[in-house]
């Protein structure tokens, strides 16, 4: 696909465009030959575009983007290079305000799109947030690895009773306060604890027991949590703090490990939770290799297990 032939297929998947956030193409995927280095996103009328390695037709690539936002509502573009250390962000054309954030399902979320590599939003976890949304309600929750406390948002806006929120980051966590309040949120209920998740299970399970149990770890943080070792030692834990109808999703988007690294850890360790299905993914975030993609796994407790 040339850059002709990619301005056609961002003008097809921006006819429909609102101020929610909408991705517009997912190289990531693997779809188009050639552009597996490129996504570009729609945020109200920011074009944020993001390289994941040096795309030697950059200068062509930006003067075909300047163009096509002259059909759309996008006033502003914002483009980084996560190939280079530091993963520096700048503006092309146009301008930032303050206290920027991005709309999903009428919520709102904080947003740094000028981060050394996060943004604070994670778009492709739509799917999970609208299932926490819609199954939260008079519900304790417990959000493991929270960030900036999207889920907790979501699990609040759905009703929920009670929301912890756990992640070594104190700066994450006052951003999820902040979402809170740009949400206009009932606080009453909502607590953030800034604990290391893998050294502070009597202080969380002291919470507990939980109703809906919400894991979405990094695939690898240095000195924090490493997939592969680290998740079944939160499997293991989860009858001590779950309730007995406990409602369990389990996140995974490492593309190394499939589904079955987490089915066969809760069927050794955590037995009386049975698999419910897996999360459907965002239509926009398409895989050449759905498989390895990310994965949403529900997961519900049989309260009359017997081991």
């Amino acid at each position: 696909m040339n850059i002709a032939e990619l301005k056609k297929l961002l003008e097809k998947n921006s006819k429909d465009l609102t101020n929610e956030f909408k991705r517009l193409f997912h190289g990531r995927g693997g779809l188009y030959e050639g552009w597996k280095h490129l996504t570009v996103d729609s945020i109200d009328t920011i074009l944020s575009v993001a390289l994941y390695r040096e795309e030697e037709n950059e200068d062509e690539l930006i003067s075909m983007l300047k163009e096509f936002i002259k059909t759309t509502p996008h006033a502003t573009i914002v483009l980084q290079k996560r190939y280079l250390k530091g993963s520096p962000s700048e503006v092309i054309i146009g301008e930032l305000t303050n206290n920027l954030f991005v709309v999903e399902n009428g919520m709102k979320i904080k947003l740094n799109l000028l981060s050394n590599r996060n943004s604070g939003y994670f778009p492709d976890m739509k799917n999970g947030r609208e299932f926490v949304r819609k199954n939260a309600k008079d519900k304790s929750v417990l959000n493991l690895f929270s960030y900036t406390c999207a889920f907790s948002v979501s699990a609040v806006l759905g009703g929920a009773s009670k929301v912890s929120n756990i992640d070594m980051s104190k700066g994450a966590l006052s951003t999820g306060r902040a979402n809170h309040h740009l949400n206009d949120l009932e606080m009453r209920g909502v607590s953030f604890h800034p604990y290391n998740i893998l050294k502070s299970f009597s202080r969380i399970k002291k919470k507990g027991p939980y109703d809906l149990i919400i894991i979405d770890p990094p695939t690898f943080q240095k000195g924090s949590f490493e997939a592969t070792k680290d998740y079944r030692k939160l499997i293991m834990k989860l009858p001590q703090i779950a309730s007995e109808d406990c409602t369990l999703l389990a996140c995974l988007n490492s593309p190394d490990l499939d589904v079955e690294f987490i089915t066969a850890l809760i069927k050794e360790l955590a037995p009386s939770f049975k698999f419910i299905l897996r999360l459907k993914n965002v239509a926009e975030f398409a895989s050449a290799e759905e498989d390895r993609s990310l994965k949403n796994l529900i997961f519900k407790r049989d309260a009359n297990y017997n081991n």
